[in-house]
């Protein structure tokens, strides 16, 4: 959609585009504890992976990592693309798209709440709490890979 308003100074019409907004979602992966999700304190509540905007002239990489640190503690390694997630409805507040990266951390020990997540846990991919967004659908697309993943490395393994 584009808008204009008139320049303050010469009047003249400036052009506004009101595009979707990038953000990061994070799955953070343990084979044994799960993934980590935040509870958020900000609405819109509940549960969610860990994530956030994108600052400007920040890489999307970077910005995984950051929102990582920052809500969670955690020092992550980013390992894949887990999907581009940009349905304008999957987030109330304004039209986002998310760039979904699976991450590990070396030290889950050090997973602790921080920035706007008032709790953050592990949470086992067949017991996971009711999420915000569309954090149920990127968690599937992510399972349906981690379950594609391990029965490749079964079938390597049978010889």
């Amino acid at each position: 959609m584009v808008l204009s308003k008139p320049c303050p100074h010469c009047g003249k019409d400036v052009v506004h585009y009101r595009n979707p907004v990038p953000t990061v979602d994070i799955v953070i992966y343990d084979p044994v504890r799960g993934v980590v999700l935040i509870e958020r304190k900000n609405p819109p509540l509940g549960w969610a992976l860990p994530g956030g905007f994108v600052d400007y002239g920040e890489t999307l990489e970077h910005a995984a990592v950051r929102e990582a640190k920052e809500e969670t503690g955690l020092e992550v390694v980013l390992t894949g693309l887990v999907g581009v997630y940009s349905m304008p409805c999957r987030d109330d507040r304004q039209h986002t798209i998310s760039i979904t990266y699976s991450a590990v951390t070396g030290d889950p020990e050090k997973l602790i709440a921080g920035d706007d997540a008032g709790g953050a846990g592990f949470f086992k991919l067949d017991d996971l709490p009711e999420l915000v967004f569309d954090h149920t659908d990127i968690l599937k697309d992510f399972s349906s890979n981690v379950l594609r993943l391990q029965a490749h490395a079964a079938i390597g393994n049978s010889d």
